[in-house]
């Protein structure tokens, strides 16, 4: 068997994605999709799969370096199946975790479109100018463009962070804390810094509290996913004034049909869900009422001819949200079959970015676990968002007498700037039409 090297396969439009993760070492051998090392990129963590069993033979990064598509990760001996399945070469180097930094000062950043305009009124925006200086330093702050990227993401100022890497470097970790302390109404880490958040409104800080006074505690870390996706949560839902309107659906022609479909491919092994169900009426109605389906970009409202919808999966590590590309141009099997198996990635940690990217909707179901309403938090860059709760029997009146019926909760949130009352009224109200009978959504 001849070696030969294993690359970074495709990781969507990511560059420069540190390695979190060795989790094999020279002489190991290893089987077909095991793991070899993980990536952390600003959306998700991945790992990369073996493309054969072989025997890893050198590693050729560490856990810091930052690498993109195509850059050799390590040596492999294994079978002429696994040569065939290694990717492309690229000219892409891999990088150190603190490469050098220009001297220059960086050109003026202003914050992206969607994340600038979400700026709610009662909040005084800040202005966008060139990054200033921190604090007795003659240099710019040293920080990756994905750190800076992620920072403009979330209105903060690199050069108003304080680095705890390699020689100052700048983390997103410093910036997660950064935004913690701002939006907790605690001092920030280097003097007046901002970040667009709650410090803003003169809040008291965050109560500090000495928990084991009181009884036995155990402290656990954040997950990842909770580390990445919470400063996002917040941003979101500081930045964007969230109305949520609530209906239901009568599904219970959809449940008895759901039901006879499944008797009747029972050997196929697709299980039709009613989410599968449920992302179809939803295509149906972004397509009555497309300004649902849309993203602020400043002044401008970008309105989608495409509707990919993300569905968030439970996972042990927390929700991630993978996406269903062109839900409009595939069946309700179809849709099935991809959301099971997306799901069943995200429970393993193997979905690639890719996956999680071009999201137009979202939904969030929770029927399968209980609760009556809730009010789901829109996903930037996204104005709206589907919350379902668990169907109940319940009696409803038909005009003539009251009768038994499974309705399905329907709790939708959108971004009052984009989305007004009695649009939100009218997409939930037709919606639910929808659901209850699907011949609807092909008038």
């Amino acid at each position: 068997m001849a070696a030969f090297e294993i690359r970074v396969p495709d990781i969507g439009d990511f560059k420069d994605v540190p390695v979190i993760e060795v989790l094999v070492k020279p002489g190991d051998s290893v089987k077909k999709d095991d793991s070899l090392l993980t990536l952390e990129s600003d959306k998700a963590t991945m790992e990369v799969p073996a493309p054969s069993s072989g025997t890893v033979k050198t590693i050729l990064v560490k856990v810091g370096d930052k690498v993109s598509e195509g850059v050799a990760i390590l040596t492999f001996e294994g079978g002429a199946e696994a040569a065939k399945a290694a990717p492309a070469k690229s000219e892409a180097p891999a990088t150190k975790a603190a490469p050098p930094q220009p001297k220059a000062a960086p050109a003026p950043q202003a914050a992206p479109p969607a994340a600038a305009a979400a700026q709610p009124a009662a909040i005084a925006a800040p202005v966008a100018t060139s990054p200033a200086l921190a604090p007795d330093s003659g240099t710019p702050p040293h920080a990756s463009p994905g750190v800076r990227r992620f920072a403009r993401e979330l209105g903060v100022e690199v050069a108003r962070v304080s680095g705890s890497g390699p020689k100052g470097r700048i983390l997103k970790d410093d910036i997660q804390n950064f935004v913690k302390q701002a939006l907790s109404g605690g001092a920030a880490p280097t003097a007046g810094a901002r970040a667009g958040g709650m410090s803003d409104l003169g809040l008291p800080a965050w109560p500090k509290v000495d928990f084991a006074k009181f009884g036995p505690i155990e402290t656990k870390p954040l997950t990842r996913i909770q580390k990445i996706s919470g400063p996002a949560l917040s941003r979101n839902w500081v930045m964007i004034p969230h109305v949520t309107q609530f209906d239901e659906a009568d599904i219970t022609e959809l449940e008895a049909f759901r039901a006879k479909v499944n008797e009747e491919n029972a050997k196929s092994g697709v299980k039709i869900t009613p989410l599968a169900f449920l992302i179809k009426a939803v295509v149906a109605a972004l397509k009555k009422y497309p300004t649902l389906n849309s993203s602020l970009d400043g002044d401008n409202l970008v309105v989608k001819q495409y509707w990919n919808i993300g569905f968030a999966a439970d996972t042990p590590n927390g929700l991630v949200v993978p996406v269903v590309k062109s839900a409009d141009q595939k069946g309700v099997i179809e849709i099935a079959k991809e959301t099971s198996e997306l799901a069943a990635k995200a429970r393993e940690g193997k979905l690639g970015p890719a996956e999680m990217q071009g999201g137009t909707f979202s939904i969030s179901s929770l029927g399968g676990i209980g609760g009556t309403a809730f009010t789901p938090i829109v996903n930037a860059p996204e104005v709206a968002i589907l919350g379902v709760s668990k169907a109940a029997m319940k009696p409803v009146w038909n005009g003539k007498e009251f009768a038994p019926r499974l309705m399905m909760p329907l709790s939708l949130s959108y971004d009052h700037r984009v989305v007004d009352g009695a649009l939100g009224a009218r997409f939930t109200s037709f919606l639910a039409q929808v659901i209850v009978d699907l011949r609807r959504g092909i008038l």
